[in-house]
C-alpha cells in the first residue's frame, strides 16, 4: 500500500494539488528546497532545523509525492499543534507572487508594498554613493514592480547590505561582477548569493529554507525577509552602552546594566522616546511602535525633542497637531523629519496604519543619528566580547526564539539553551521535563534552575566536559555560561564531519587537511590549531584553493608581513571559504590573532566542504 493512503481520500486529493503545485519541473518530485514550504501549505508547520534534518535523507534533492506523504505523516502525528489543511489566507493591501495556474492559492505568498518601497528607499539612501553600483547601474532601483528583486539577482548589493549592516564582513574583491557587456554567468551569480546567505548567517542572520536559487528567482517574501533581518541588524548595532552611554539614563533605580543588555532593541527604543518625551512636557507613554504612535503626537513631540538647536534647516515646531486629518498631520511629522534628513522607512499611511517593523526601523534609524542623550557621568561600561558576539550571532542563526541580545541575562530561564540543544541534536530533548513561562514570582526562579540543570545534563549526555557548572551557574550569569555554548557550538560544527556514527576529533580534522593540500601540490601545513603559520591565513587560502581549485586569485593574497596585511588575507580567506559553501562564524582577528577555538570551526567548515565536493 501506497504512503498516501494512509490519508483520507480526501486529504489525499488535496495534498496531491499541493504537491503539484511545488513539483515546478513536472517530473513528480519536488526539491528539499522546498519541502518546508510544501509541508507548511499543507498545514504541517515545521521548525526549520528538522526540515534540514529531513532533507539530509535526500540526497539526490528530489522527493517524490509517496515519499512527500510519509514525511507529511510522521510530523503530523508527532505534531501536538495540529492544523487543519487550508490554503494561505492573502492580507489585505499586499502583491501577491502566485505559482502554477492550476490551483494557485495552494502557493501564493503575500509581500507588503510598502515594506518593498521602505526597502528600495533604504537601500538607495545608503548604497548611493558606491561606484561600482553606480557604474553597473545598479543603483538606483525602482520602486516599481519587481525591480527590488531583480536587482538583488546576482547577489552584489545583498553582499554591499551586509557590509553596510556590519562592516568589513565580506571582502568585496571576492564578488563576482559583471563584464564590459553587463553580463554575469548562472554559474558566477549562484557563488555571489552563497556568499551572501553565508555572510548574512555570519551576523546573526536566520536563513533556514533560504537558498540562492530563491534569492536569484527573486522569491518576494523570502528576499524581503531577509533584507529586513540584515537592515535591522545594522539599525540595532550601535543601540549599545559603548556607542551610546547616556543609555543608562533609561535605567529605573533599582534596574542594573546588566538588564539594560539584556533589552530588546524594542524594549530600548520606548524608554528612549519616553526619555524624550519627558524633556519637552509630553505627557504620553510609548508602549509599542503600533497603536501607540498612530495619532503622530509622539512623533511630533520627539522629533523637537531631539532636533539640535543648530539644526542647519531650522527648528522645528509642533504645527502638525494643529491638523486635524491623521494622514495629513503624519506628513507634516515627516516634512519635520526631513529638515533633520531622518525621513526614512515609513510614509504617512505606514504611520496611521502602524505598520510595527517600519515603525520601528524609522525611530532606531533617527535614535542613530540624534540619541540626545544627557551625560551621565563616567561608569564601567560592560562591553560585548568579541567570542560572545561571535556566539550570540551563531545561537541567532539557528532561531533562538526570542533573539539572543546579551548571552549571561537572556539564557537564566534555560529555555534558549535547551532549545539550541535540539536544534543542534535533533530528538535530545525531553519537552515533558522543561519549565515554560510564565514563571510566578514565588517558586519562579526554582523553575527556571530546573530548566538550567536539565541543560547542563544534555551537555553531560552529549559527553561535553563541564567540570565546576551547574545550572545555578547559568541561572546566575555566570561567565561559565559562555564554556557551554562554545562546546554546543563545537559539536555543531563537528557533526558535519561525523563518520561511521563518530564525531570527528582535532588530530584527524589536521591529518584530512594536510593530506589535501599536499595532493594539491600546496607547500603549506600545519601541525596544530595553534600554529604560528595560521596567522598569516596562507594555509586556509590555500586549502580553499585545494578544494575548489582555481577560485584563489593569489595577487589578493599578501606576504603578510604587517598586521594590516594580515587582517586582508584573513577576511579575503573567510569571505572566500564562505564563498565556497563554508558556514564560517570566525572573524578576520581569531585568524590572525591564531584563536584555535574558532581556527578549527573554519578548518571543520572547510573539511565539510570538502566532503560534498568529494560526494558529487
Amino acid at each position: 500500500m501506497s504512503e498516501q493512503t494512509v490519508l483520507s481520500r480526501t486529504k489525499s486529493f488535496t495534498v496531491r494539488e499541493i504537491f503539484d503545485q511545488f513539483d515546478t519541473s513536472s517530473k513528480g518530485s519536488i526539491t528539499t528546497n522546498s519541502l518546508g514550504d510544501a509541508l507548511a501549505a499543507c498545514g504541517a508547520k515545521v521548525p526549520g532545523f528538522k526540515v534540514r534534518d529531513i532533507c539530509d535523507s535526500y540526497k539526490d534533492g528530489a522527493i517524490s509525492f509517496d515519499e512527500f506523504c510519509k514525511i507529511l505523516n510522521q510530523v503530523k502525528s508527532k505534531n501536538t499543534f495540529k492544523e487543519t489543511i487550508k490554503p494561505i489566507e492573502l492580507k489585505k493591501k499586499v502583491n501577491v507572487n502566485k505559482g502554477s495556474e492550476k490551483s494557485s492559492e495552494w502557493t501564493t505568498h503575500s509581500y507588503a508594498e510598502e515594506e518593498k518601497l521602505a526597502f528600495v528607499d533604504w537601500i538607495n539612501f545608503r548604497l548611493s554613493k558606491d561606484e561600482l553600483l553606480l557604474k553597473h547601474g545598479n543603483i538606483p532601483i525602482a520602486e516599481d514592480g519587481t525591480a527590488l528583486f531583480a536587482a538583488l539577482r546576482d547577489g552584489i548589493i545583498l553582499n554591499k547590505l551586509v557590509n553596510d549592516s556590519v562592516e568589513d564582513t565580506v571582502d568585496e574583491r571576492a564578488l563576482n561582477l559583471p563584464n564590459d557587456a553587463g553580463k554575469l554567468s548562472i554559474f558566477k551569480i549562484q557563488e555571489n548569493q552563497t556568499l551572501a546567505l553565508n555572510s548574512c548567517v555570519a551576523i546573526g542572520c536566520n536563513v533556514v529554507n533560504i537558498g540562492a536559487q530563491d534569492l536569484i528567482e527573486g522569491k518576494a517574501h523570502l528576499c524581503l525577509g531577509l533584507l529586513w533581518q540584515v537592515i535591522r541588524i545594522g539599525l540595532m548595532a550601535k543601540i549599545t552602552l559603548k556607542d551610546c552611554p547616556g543609555l543608562r539614563a533609561l535605567l529605573d533605580e533599582f534596574e542594573t546594566l546588566e538588564q539594560l543588555l539584556a533589552m530588546s532593541p524594542e524594549e530600548i527604543l520606548c524608554r528612549w522616546v519616553n526619555y524624550q518625551l519627558n524633556k519637552v512636557g509630553c505627557k504620553r507613554v510609548v508602549k509599542n511602535f503600533t497603536h501607540d504612535i498612530k495619532d503622530s503626537e509622539v512623533y511630533a513631540h520627539l522629533l523637537v525633542a531631539v532636533c539640535p538647536d543648530d539644526n542647519a534647516k531650522g527648528p522645528i515646531g509642533l504645527e502638525p497637531l494643529n491638523v486635524q486629518d491623521l494622514t495629513k498631520r503624519a506628513e507634516m511629522v515627516l516634512d519635520n523629519a526631513e529638515m533633520l534628513d531622518a525621513r526614512s522607512f515609513v510614509r504617512a499611511h505606514d504611520i496611521v496604519n502602524g505598520n510595527q517593523k517600519l515603525n520601528l526601523a524609522f525611530v532606531a534609524n533617527l535614535f542613530n543619528m540624534y540619541p540626545a542623550m544627557d551625560d551621565v557621568g563616567d561608569f564601567e561600561i560592560i562591553e560585548e566580547t568579541r567570542e560572545e558576539k561571535t556566539m550570540r550571532n551563531w545561537m541567532n542563526s539557528l532561531g533562538a526564539t526570542p533573539r539572543v541580545k546579551y548571552i549571561y541575562e537572556d539564557l537564566k530561564d534555560g529555555l534558549a539553551i535547551i532549545q539550541l540543544f535540539d536544534k543542534i541534536q535533533n530528538g535530545c530533548v525531553n519537552w515533558k521535563k522543561v519549565n515554560t513561562p510564565p514563571f510566578k514570582a514565588l517558586g519562579g526562579a526554582m523553575k527556571q534552575i530546573e530548566n538550567c540543570n536539565y541543560a547542563i545534563d544534555l551537555g553531560h549526555n552529549l559527553g561535553f566536559v563541564l567540570v565546576g557548572i551547574d545550572g545555578k551557574n547559568l541561572h546566575d550569569g555566570d561567565k561559565l555560561t559562555l564554556g557551554l555554548v562554545w562546546q554546543m557550538m563545537r559539536h555543531y560544527t563537528l557533526a558535519m564531519l561525523t563518520h561511521d556514527g563518530k564525531i570527528m576529533k582535532d588530530n584527524e580534522i589536521i591529518k584530512w587537511c594536510n593530506n589535501k593540500l599536499e595532493s594539491a601540490g600546496k607547500t603549506t601545513n600545519f601541525k596544530s590549531f595553534k600554529d604560528s603559520s595560521l596567522g598569516t591565513s596562507r594555509p586556509i587560502v590555500d586549502l580553499i584553493d585545494a578544494i575548489s581549485p582555481g577560485y584563489i586569485n593569489y595577487d589578493l593574497v599578501t606576504s603578510a608581513e604587517t598586521d594590516d596585511d594580515k587582517f586582508l588575507n584573513a577576511r579575503y580567506a573567510i569571505t572566500m571559504a564562505r564563498k565556497i559553501g563554508a558556514r564560517i562564524f570566525a572573524l578576520p582577528e581569531d585568524i590572525t590573532e591564531v584563536n584555535p577555538k574558532m581556527i578549527m570551526t573554519v578548518f571543520a567548515c572547510l573539511m565539510s566542504v570538502g566532503f560534498a565536493k568529494d560526494r558529487k
